[in-house]
């Protein structure tokens, strides 16, 4: 299925803006968190694009990121325009995506669980053993 024409101006809005922030936005606050851009998602009639971005640091680097693309919000539309890919550029608004953090948390919490049912398996098994050793049928056993 061919893409739409929403979704091309999705995927080419994050491209641009990963390359505009990467390649000329000088400001420490896109450095010291780590700024990435996760997903772009753009309004039915293409004139406003929410743009979702991930920070890898503390609270106040992701805020104070966030609150750096909000007000750098004119100078990348501005970019955007220059880089002739666009017939008009969206407006743009930032939000934080906490999708890495969720993910992340769950990875730990199945990495938990993944730890805690194998040190079961272990006194299971030395369980059994055990009862074996001094004769005892174990469950499941006739």
């Amino acid at each position: 299925m061919p893409a739409t024409r929403k979704q091309r101006l999705e995927e080419t809005l994050r491209a641009e803006l990963s390359e505009i922030i990467r390649r000329d936005m000088r400001d420490p606050r896109f450095t010291e968190g780590l700024l990435s851009i996760t997903e772009v998602e753009v309004s039915a009639d293409l004139k406003h694009a929410t743009v979702f971005v991930s920070f890898l640091g503390d609270e106040k680097a992701i805020k104070d990121g966030i609150n750096a693309l909000r007000g750098a919000s004119g100078v990348l539309r501005g970019e955007l325009g220059r880089s002739k890919a666009f017939k008009s550029v969206p407006d743009l608004s930032f939000r934080y995506d906490e999708a890495i953090v969720r993910g992340s948390h769950m990875f730990e919490v199945l990495e938990r669980v993944k730890r805690e049912d194998a040190e079961r398996e272990v006194v299971v098994s030395e369980e059994e053993a055990a009862a074996a050793a001094i004769g005892e049928p174990t469950e499941g056993a006739e």
